[in-house]
């Protein structure tokens, strides 16, 4: 059945420049039209201030604490993000099979960086493939045609033997490793809280990091040199005091620097924003929080120091460059949110949308 034509009226945010906006676009057959319909056609009239749909840049569908979920927790995970008015999601790992979303018109977009690669026993149980050093390529390999474009590595994690985070791989596999994703024609991201394991990966020429808790002077210079992108997820990291409270007796040192990492955390994001590195929305919902966050995480940008637009450019425009898809242009699905006040004014107007058109169909 063909979706109905739409009319959507009011302040169309088309891009954060301030004259990038228009007064009217319609829907065409789930379509984007700044051309109107043929006269006598039947339209569907939808007002507001209206954003490209949300990007949650760092997000696991049909995982949770456990490991992989069954299909209908899976299901009701892309719904909750969805009813939040996040449309495009960058799967950043899990270990399930979530092709069967690009089925359903009612799901938001995926793109999949595959399951996540860490080392043995460094690593929540029943998430990652677990290997060793002379298998990562292989695994690196191996992901790359299974996801969207993008493998994903942790890059550390505890080291029971040191007792505080420590690097997963050496300089030189993560340097192999890198350049063999780069190979296959995909992009790599790398979990990291510590500050070491970025040093390591920034110098293999890596993409994107996540959470990037342990940036220092010396890697913020780095990253901005090399176009190194961060996805920061604060919502996530604001729970750092208690996952590390269990090991406050046996690991104190791991203890100490996470409540470090977690201190300094909004200084932290603030000073790579302040040197340009790119920052990108992303919430790690389906570990241990729960899906639809991603306003929470715009709000927690501007904490740490980006502007209200700033900040919606993470979660919007930018991010939607990023991943190398449409916002709201001619001729591409319709993908959008309504507000019923300007989000450009007030951040948190974007945790309570009015409406939302995904491929062109009013779902909410």
């Amino acid at each position: 059945m063909s979706a109905p034509v739409l009319h959507v009226r009011g302040q169309i945010l088309i891009g954060r420049d301030a004259d990038a906006t228009r007064d009217e676009v319609w829907v065409i057959d789930g379509k984007v039209s700044f051309t109107p319909p043929q006269s006598g056609t039947e339209v569907q009239t939808v007002d507001g201030w209206v954003l490209p749909g949300l990007v949650d840049a760092h997000c696991h569908v049909g995982l949770d604490p456990h490991g992989a979920v069954p299909r209908e927790v899976a299901e009701e995970q892309a719904r909750t993000d969805r009813e939040a008015g996040t449309l495009l999601i960058r799967d950043a790992g899990q270990p399930g099979d979530t092709r069967w979303v690009d089925e359903r018109e009612d799901l938001p977009k995926i793109i999949r960086a595959g399951r996540h690669i860490a080392r043995t026993r460094r690593y929540i149980r029943n998430y990652a493939h677990e290997v060793e050093e002379d298998e990562l390529v292989e695994h690196v390999r191996l992901e790359a045609h299974r996801g969207d474009g993008w493998v994903k590595l942790v890059g550390d994690w505890i080291d029971r033997e040191v007792g505080d985070l420590s690097p997963s791989w050496s300089r030189q596999a993560v340097a192999d490793a890198v350049a063999a994703a780069h190979e296959e024609g995909v992009r790599v991201t790398a979990h990291c809280f510590g500050e070491q394991s970025l040093r390591d990966l920034a110098d293999a020429g890596i993409d994107c990091i996540e959470h990037a808790t342990g940036l220092q002077e010396d890697t913020i210079d780095q990253f901005a040199r090399q176009g190194i992108a961060i996805v920061p997820t604060l919502v996530n990291i604001a729970n750092f005091p208690s996952l590390a409270a269990p090991a406050a007796e046996k690991f104190p040192a791991y203890h100490r620097h996470m409540l470090d990492l977690h201190a300094r955390r909004h200084a932290t994001i603030g000073a790579a924003h302040e040197a340009g590195i790119a920052i990108f929305t992303g919430t790690d919902a389906g570990g241990s929080l729960p899906h639809g966050l991603v306003a929470q995480e715009m709000v927690e940008l501007t904490r740490a120091g980006l502007s209200t637009l700033e900040a919606l450019d993470a979660g919007v425009w930018a991010a939607r460059a990023w991943l190398g898809r449409p916002g709201i242009e001619e001729g591409e699905d319709a993908d959008f949110v309504v507000y019923g006040a300007d989000p450009r004014e007030d951040v948190t107007v974007v945790a309570e949308p009015k409406g939302i058109v995904l491929r062109g169909r009013v779902v909410r």
